[in-house]
């Protein structure tokens, strides 16, 4: 299976670590469709279809041509910017990066790859705990407006959800991974009864007109925020280049197109059949404003019963599992002496944490915009290092040639974009999602420049 290969790889214990993948371990196109299904349609696609319509007050025709043309965005980058480099290099994403920039900045990147990687897993955490709702008063207590942990119930909930996800992550990817592949079919047939359900309970078939919010609703956002979210909400794993781990196994680029299964079922019509969650609820309670204190299982539970409660709690599980194995993975790196056991028990403590807090779910939409944000201006720096070092005469995998273990101008050019995107979000209130496109772009424009100036190559 290409994930296990991928994550036997990463943890040091597998084959082609530290060298392309040879011809006789790629994989065909069949192999990552799956791969990519499971992996996106997720518990947290129960939250953010009504986070949309809670959130934004955006619906109806902007909503659903936002969501087709930015999953279609982020189809293009997975094919065209991540995969072709993919399947010339045929190394890790940390592995370039360390020929790049040296093995202290890998570390610095691991750091903020392992820590929001591990809130993005308890975000997941939060979402399955949801799913208890129906039978435990004290955790449908737990709604879109709760910021804070409400109860103790609540804590214990999680923490044993939390613990669970960190033994399986333990114990290894291959079973995570299988069961992954297994229910990604079934969860997506979920999706789809819910919103049938909702369809009939709103007495419709015009998917349009249900989603369209009411004349009153005064909408904060609209069909440019919908449109770089679903480009964006992955852009750590495309533009980001995290991906390359995975697509270096692929015969041709042509797997790339192998992630429309991922955003077009579970990043767009997932997302719609759970907005339609909302809506009937709206209706319910007189207003979207209203329904946000009924909880996310309250509502799953009344469209699709015990299969949608299930639902909930293992497509963030076979999510969560995952990404909590990758945490685990990047502060191993940092600390070999942890051993991956130990690395994935810190991980693990740390999605836990953050499970506690349902404010980190509840604001997925704009904390998945400022994950892509801090980590994909390292793609770019990858980016322009494989395709620009030899057009434009700066020298490329500059660390490796020189024996450089920090390379400053990589650090300059990856947190200065950042930084300037922090203080925009901070003080300006621009939403996340809207800065990834250009601090990408200012992040590769930078290290050009700089390290055309400030890159001395490697003395013969």
């Amino acid at each position: 299976m290409i994930e296990e290969q991928q994550i036997e790889a990463a943890s040091g214990g597998g084959e082609y670590e530290r060298e392309p993948v040879p011809a006789k371990a790629q994989k065909g196109p069949g192999a990552f469709w799956g791969m990519y299904a499971g992996e996106h349609t997720a518990g947290t696609e129960f939250l953010i279809g009504p986070l949309f319509l809670i959130n934004w007050g955006v619906g109806g025709m902007t909503l659903i041509l936002g969501l087709i043309l930015g999953n279609l965005a982020a189809v293009l980058s997975w094919r065209y910017i991540t995969a072709p480099i993919a399947t010339r290099a045929r190394l890790t994403l940390y592995n370039q990066l360390e020929k790049i920039t040296g093995r202290s900045l890998v570390n610095i990147y691991n750091i903020a790859n392992g820590v929001l990687f591990c809130f993005l897993a308890g975000s997941m955490i939060t979402v399955s705990a949801t799913a208890f709702g129906p039978f435990m008063k004290s955790v449908e207590a737990v709604n879109f407006t709760t910021t804070m942990p409400p109860n103790a119930t609540w804590c214990g909930l999680v923490i044993l959800i939390g613990a669970a996800m960190t033994f399986v992550a333990m114990k290894g990817y291959g079973l995570v991974a299988r069961v992954g592949k297994i229910s990604a079919p079934w969860m997506f047939l979920i999706f789809l009864s819910s919103a049938f359900v909702m369809l009939g309970k709103l007495d419709t078939t015009d998917v349009v007109a249900a989603l369209t919010p009411a004349k009153d609703v005064v909408a904060t956002k609209g069909f440019w925020a919908v449109f770089f979210f679903a480009w964006f909400c992955n852009a750590a794993m495309h533009v980001g280049m995290a991906d390359l781990s995975v697509l270096r196994f692929a015969k041709s680029p042509n797997s790339g197109w192998a992630s429309a299964s991922g955003m077009f079922l579970g990043h767009c019509v997932a997302w719609l059949c759970a907005a339609l969650l909302l809506v009937y609820w709206g209706k319910q309670m007189g207003s979207n404003e209203l329904a946000k204190n009924v909880s996310l299982g309250t509502m799953v539970n009344d469209a699709v019963g015990i299969p949608g409660l299930i639902c909930v709690v293992i497509a963030g599980w076979t999510t969560a599992n995952p990404t909590l194995y990758r945490a685990g993975l990047a502060f191993q790196s940092l600390f070999p002496s942890l051993g991956r056991v130990g690395a994935t028990i810190l991980a693990g403590a740390v999605c836990i944490a953050a499970g506690l807090f349902p404010k980190f779910a509840m604001t997925l939409l704009d904390f998945v915009g400022i994950y892509g944000t801090i980590l994909a201006p390292v793609g770019a720096i990858l980016f322009v290092d494989f395709w620009l070092s030899k057009r434009l005469g700066f020298p490329g995998f500059w660390a490796e040639k020189t024996g450089s273990s920090f390379n400053l101008v990589a650090l300059i050019a990856w947190l200065l974009p950042v930084s300037v995107g922090a203080y925009f979000y901070k003080f300006h209130d621009i939403f996340p999602s809207y800065m990834t496109l250009p601090v990408w772009l200012s992040a590769g424009l930078l290290y050009v420049l700089l390290a055309k100036f400030f890159l001395k190559p490697a003395q013969s």
